[in-house]
C-alpha cells in the first residue's frame, strides 16, 4: 500500500502542541476528544499510513500527565442507542472503553452521565458503576442551553451540575459516540473551576475536518460522505478569516456554536482565550501527509463506499433519499464515480456471466481477482480464497480444500445448527483452509497471504452477511456491496 501519511511525525508534532497548550494555561486542559481515541478505521482509510490507534498511542507519550474522563447521555442509555460497528449499547461501550485504556496503563477517574433527569436506565448504570469501584457524577439540563448564557453561567445552570474531582493536568473528555456531552462537560468543570481559583483552559481536539487543507480537498469531503446522516458540512471559518485574515476549514457546528462559547468563557473567565473555532483546536494531522496524491485518491475510494453504503442502509429502509442525495453532490464535488474502482464493474460482469452472486477485489500489484457462487462457497469465501491464491502464486483452479472437509461443515450447519444455506461462509473457509494445511503444505501456504490484503478493495454483486463484513474487516479488507439481497425478503442477518 502506498503511503501517503506519516505517523511517527504526526505523534511528535500532536505530544508537543497538546504539550504547548497546557502550558498556555497554566497547567490545566479539558482536552475535548471528538470520534474514536482508537479504531480510528475512517482515519486510516483516507489518510493511508494513519494508524487506527494513533490518538491513543500520543497521549501514551503523556500517559503519566493524562486522566481519562468518559461522558455518556443518560438519554441514550434509556433508549440502549448502540454504536454502529460494534452492535453493542453505549453504557456496554463505556465499560469496554475503561478496560482498554486501563490495561493500556491510562488512569480514567470517572464517568459523568450528561443531561440527567432521573432516567430509571441511567439510574441502573449508575448503581452499576458503583459496584463496580468506578466514580460516577451527574450532570442536569440546563434550560436555555445553549442561547441563554446568562443563565447557563450561573449556580443555577453550570454550577448545579456535579463537580469532576481531577488529578492530572491533561484532562481527556471522551464518549462512546456523538452527542454525549464532551463540550457541556469541559464547560462545567471550567465553571467550576474558576469558582475554586484553579486556571484551566478547554480545547478540542478534533480530526476531522482537516483545518489547514482546502474546503473542497477530497480528505475533507471524505468526512462530509462519512456524517452526511448528521448532516455536517465543512466550511470556511468565517471568525478565523476575520481575525487573522486566513482561510481555514472548520465545519457547521462549531462555527454555529462559537459566538456562545466565546460569551461562556467572557463569562465564566473574564475574556476568552479564542478568537475563533479553529483556535479551539490542536489538530496537527494535516502537517504529516507526505503525499497529497495518494491521500486524495484514498478518500476518493472512500466516498464511493460511503455512497455504496448509504444505497444499502436505504434499501433496509434504515435511512432515506437525503442522505444519498447528499453523498451523490459530494462524489460530484470530489470527481468520484464507479469506475475509480475496478472490483465494481468486474463484479457485476461476472455476476451476469455465472447468474449468481459474485465478487471482485483489487489486489495490491492491480490484480482483479474474482469469486463466484457455488454449492459449496459463498461468493465472499470464493473470492478470499481465490485472492489469497493468486498472491501465493497458485492456480485458483487447484482445490486446496477438498469436498471431504467442505461437506461434513455444510451438513452441520443445515442439519444440526438451523442454517438454511449450506455454503461456507468466509471465516468458515479459512477454519477449512486451516485444517487443510497439516497435510497439504499449499494450504499452509495460502494462508500466509491474509496479512497482505489489507487495505484492498472488494465489491459484491448483492449485500452480504455480516458475519462475512466482519471477517473481511477484521482482515483490513475495504467491503462495499451492490444496494440489493440475493433473496427478497423482509428480515436478513
Amino acid at each position: 500500500m502506498k503511503l501517503g501519511f506519516d505517523n511517527e511525525k504526526y505523534l511528535e508534532l500532536q505530544a508537543r502542541h497538546i504539550k504547548e497548550r497546557v502550558d498556555l494555561f497554566g497547567g490545566k486542559l479539558y482536552m475535548e476528544f471528538g470520534g474514536k481515541l482508537f479504531d480510528d478505521n475512517h482515519a486510516s482509510r483516507v489518510l493511508p499510513g494513519f494508524q487506527p490507534d494513533s490518538k491513543i498511542r500520543m497521549l501514551a507519550t503523556m500517559k503519566d500527565d493524562v486522566e481519562i474522563v468518559m461522558a455518556i447521555c443518560a438519554g441514550d442509555i434509556e433508549k440502549s442507542k448502540k454504536r454502529g460497528d460494534l452492535g453493542i449499547s453505549y453504557d456496554e461501550e463505556v465499560l469496554r472503553l475503561i478496560d482498554i485504556f486501563r490495561g493500556m496503563g491510562f488512569y480514567v477517574g470517572s464517568v459523568v452521565i450528561t443531561q440527567y433527569a432521573g432516567q430509571s436506565a441511567a439510574d441502573a448504570f449508575i448503581k452499576r458503576l458503583g459496584a463496580l469501584g468506578v466514580q460516577c457524577c451527574r450532570h442536569y439540563p440546563i434550560a436555555g442551553y445553549p442561547s441563554d448564557v446568562k443563565h447557563i453561567v450561573s449556580d443555577e445552570g453550570l454550577g448545579r451540575n456535579d463537580y469532576i474531582e481531577t488529578s492530572r493536568p491533561v484532562v481527556v473528555i471522551t464518549a462512546p459516540g456523538p452527542g454525549s456531552g464532551k463540550m457541556a462537560t469541559c464547560l462545567s468543570q471550567l465553571y467550576h473551576d474558576h469558582k475554586r481559583g484553579i486556571r484551566a483552559g478547554y480545547a478540542k481536539y478534533e480530526t476531522f475536518p482537516i483545518w489547514n487543507l482546502p474546503l473542497k480537498h477530497p480528505v475533507n469531503l471524505a468526512y462530509e460522505a462519512a456524517t452526511a446522516d448528521l448532516n455536517d458540512v465543512n466550511m470556511i471559518d468565517p471568525f478565523h478569516l476575520d481575525a487573522y485574515g486566513e482561510t481555514t476549514v472548520n465545519y457547521n457546528r462549531d462555527v454555529e456554536i462559537f459566538p456562545v462559547l466565546n460569551a461562556m468563557f467572557e463569562k465564566i473567565q473574564g475574556c476568552s482565550p479564542y478568537k475563533s473555532p479553529t483556535d479551539m483546536g490542536v489538530n496537527m494531522v494535516g502537517f504529516a501527509i507526505v503525499d497529497d496524491e495518494v491521500c486524495q485518491e484514498a478518500s476518493r475510494k472512500e466516498i464511493l463506499r460511503r455512497y455504496y453504503t448509504a444505497l444499502v442502509d436505504k434499501s433496509r429502509g434504515e435511512c432515506d433519499d437525503t442522505v444519498v442525495r447528499k453523498l451523490e453532490l459530494v462524489m460530484q464535488q470530489a470527481g468520484v464515480t464507479s469506475e475509480i474502482c475496478p472490483a465494481v464493474q468486474a463484479s457485476l460482469e461476472k455476476a451476469e456471466e455465472t447468474g449468481r452472486p459474485a465478487g471482485a477485489m483489487v489486489l495490491p500489484d492491480g490484480t482483479v481477482v474474482t469469486g463466484k457462487t457455488s454449492s459449496l462457497l459463498g461468493a465472499s469465501a470464493a473470492l478470499l480464497l481465490n485472492a489469497i491464491k493468486h498472491m501465493a502464486g497458485i492456480d485458483h483452479k487447484l482445490e486446496l480444500i477438498p469436498a471431504s472437509v467442505i461437506e461434513p461443515i455444510s451438513r452441520l450447519k443445515t442439519e444440526h445448527l438451523g442454517h438454511r444455506n449450506p455454503r461456507l461462509h468466509s471465516d468458515e473457509v479459512l477454519i477449512a483452509l486451516s485444517i487443510s494445511g497439516l497435510t497439504n503444505p499449499l494450504a499452509a501456504l495460502v494462508q500466509q497471504q491474509l496479512g497482505n490484503l489489507r487495505g484492498c478493495d472488494a465489491h459484491f454483486s448483492v449485500v452480504i452477511s455480516g458475519e462475512d463484513i466482519k471477517l473481511y474487516q477484521k482482515l483490513g479488507i475495504h467491503v462495499s456491496c451492490e444496494p440489493k439481497y440475493e433473496v427478497k425478503k423482509l428480515y436478513h442477518k
